[in-house]
């Protein structure tokens, strides 16, 4: 498993966990509405600046962050360019890199523990209905762990299928990406079990 989060300390470290991520929340608000393809150019342009200032290492590894979404943008592209419909797709797939991008830009700059002790704390009042924030946290930390695993276990899928095939990579390895990712579930499960689980 590889961690999104660099080792090398940046300007961006030393930020508090918790006022980045308020500021993805209100991006997110802000850009899911705006259908302006310049202003969203524009604002991949600035997260691309951003991963740049933290180095060339930090923006390879922002990059590679997006390697996961480029089949649902190739996807989206492709519907929406048979349905006569491309400026909307286009839309789509920008918001998406914008804010992919921007998530990554947080997660890379951000130790786990620090956002897992962010959640904790920012869930603490649903402990008066009785559900544990730990919980919460703890599926926050693995979808953020796990995420970069799916995207390399279908990037092997697709090297083996143009290993096997003539054939482009279609649909037909998110059959056993699918099952990998269960399978991968039930192994983390059966190790919390293991281990008492979370209180």
């Amino acid at each position: 498993m590889l961690s999104l989060t660099l080792e090398r300390q940046s300007w961006a470290h030393r930020i508090p966990v918790g006022w980045k991520l308020a500021a993805l929340c209100g991006l997110t608000f802000f850009v899911f509405p705006l259908e302006n393809i310049a202003l969203l150019t524009l604002g991949i342009g600035g997260v691309g600046l951003l991963c740049a200032s933290l180095g060339r290492v930090g923006f390879t590894a922002s990059l590679r962050g997006l390697r996961p979404i480029l089949w649902f943008a190739v996807i989206i592209l492709g519907y929406h360019l048979l349905v006569g419909r491309i400026g909307q797709g286009l839309g789509i797939v920008l918001r998406m890199l914008l804010l992919v991008g921007a998530a990554n830009f947080v997660t890379m700059t951000s130790r786990l523990s620090d956002m897992m002790n962010w959640v904790i704390w920012a869930l603490s009042p649903l402990r008066r209905l009785g559900i544990p924030p730990e919980r919460i946290a703890l599926a926050f930390a693995l979808m953020i762990r796990f995420t970069p695993v799916l995207g390399q276990r279908a990037a092997h899928l697709a090297q083996a299928w143009r290993a096997r095939s003539n054939r482009r990579v279609g649909v037909g390895i998110v059959a056993p990406l699918a099952v990998s990712a269960l399978d991968d579930a039930d192994h983390v499960a059966e190790a919390l079990r293991a281990r008492g689980g979370v209180r």
